[in-house]
């Protein structure tokens, strides 16, 4: 079984029930998730082996954050425990034309004090077939980047794929910071996931016939950043999400694989939006599973967007679908009709 390491942190999420506003809130409910972290779930509810490495405090919150991972089966085995504190991050749920809302506050978490020291790349990759990082873990500060830096080196000599998707967060650094670390990181990536704005944001690479805000991108545009993409950093393929956001609770959803010969777009779908939290990591794990299993270009792109498409149905981070329900909405079932 493909054991599979993802690194970056795991923050405490808190948000008000439903659609209330921040200011309207009298509780916050409490889960758990993270960009990697979440693709480590995907994974290990795919049955594969996924470890997820971080930093966490030795004190009941940080053993709850690590619970939420247990639980899915996911290998928390070389989480290093200390520090004083797990990052949170608030989340308004947007409705109609009113877009979702995240604050942060993670500033001096375990994670973000973290030293290189703290991880013995060599012991953690043993056995290890992938690993993966966003652009969100080096974005915390210099030296989670340079971490970041470490384990991508650790992982290249031992020949394990490696994976990031940008996930570029204007909140966390600038668009010159951020062009600056992921530059010195991309010469160690194998498979590159983005979208346009994030190409944009991070390397200045802009899809041809382009309007992002109104979020309008022809095929054309999709071929053209992925093939800019490859051609600037040697990816082995670069992979590309769709999104056409008609509202807050509602858009299109689709994504485009291209493996250097052949650029392979999926199916759109119609999506009505109860969490879209996560949905970029549930695409990550989709893509890295049907990767890790030998499928085709066409048949990759079109898991990674068909468990995406689920994750947009899920409240929380994490993607709770089995491979079967993601095969089935890949192969057409899509009415929702209730299974008996």
């Amino acid at each position: 079984m493909a054991k599979i390491v993802t690194f970056g942190e795991l923050m405490l999420r808190l948000a008000p029930e439903g659609y209330y506003r921040f200011v309207q809130a009298d509780t916050l409910g409490a889960t758990f998730g993270g960009g990697e972290a979440n693709v480590a779930v995907s994974l290990a509810n795919y049955g594969l082996d996924a470890a997820f490495v971080t930093k966490l405090p030795k004190h009941e919150i940080g053993q709850a954050a690590v619970n939420s991972l247990r639980k899915y089966g996911v290998d928390t085995s070389m989480i290093v425990r200390g520090g004083d504190r797990v990052g949170i991050y608030y989340l308004e749920k947007g409705a109609s034309q009113r877009p979702s809302k995240v604050i942060y506050d993670r500033a001096g978490s375990s994670i973000w004090t973290a030293q290189p020291e703290d991880f013995d790349w060599d012991a953690i990759f043993e056995g290890a077939e992938w690993f993966h990082f966003t652009g969100i873990t080096p974005a915390l500060n210099p030296t989670v980047a340079a971490i970041c830096l470490d384990a991508c080196k650790a992982a290249k000599a031992r020949n394990i794929t490696v994976s990031c998707d940008l996930n570029y967060r204007k909140k966390l650094w600038t668009r010159d910071e951020a062009r600056k670390t992921m530059t010195e990181l991309m010469p160690y990536v194998d498979v590159c996931i983005s979208n346009e704005e994030d190409a944009h944001d991070v390397f200045g690479i802009d899809a041809e016939n382009t309007d992002i805000n109104a979020g309008k991108v022809d095929h054309e545009g999709y071929k053209s950043v992925a093939r800019q993409l490859m051609e600037k950093f040697g990816f082995k393929k670069v992979a590309i999400t769709l999104r056409s956001s008609i509202s807050a609770n509602d858009n299109d959803w689709a994504g485009m694989l291209y493996d250097g010969e052949n650029y392979c777009f999926s199916k759109t779908y119609r999506m009505h939006i109860v969490d879209r939290v996560g949905g970029g990591d549930s695409f990550g794990g989709g893509l890295i599973y049907s990767q890790i299993m030998g499928y085709s270009t066409q048949d990759s792109i079109e898991f990674a967007v068909a468990a995406s498409c689920l994750k947009h149905s899920i409240e929380g981070d994490y993607n709770m679908v089995s491979v079967d329900e993601v095969k089935s909405l890949a192969g057409g079932n899509a009415s929702g009709r209730v299974q008996r």
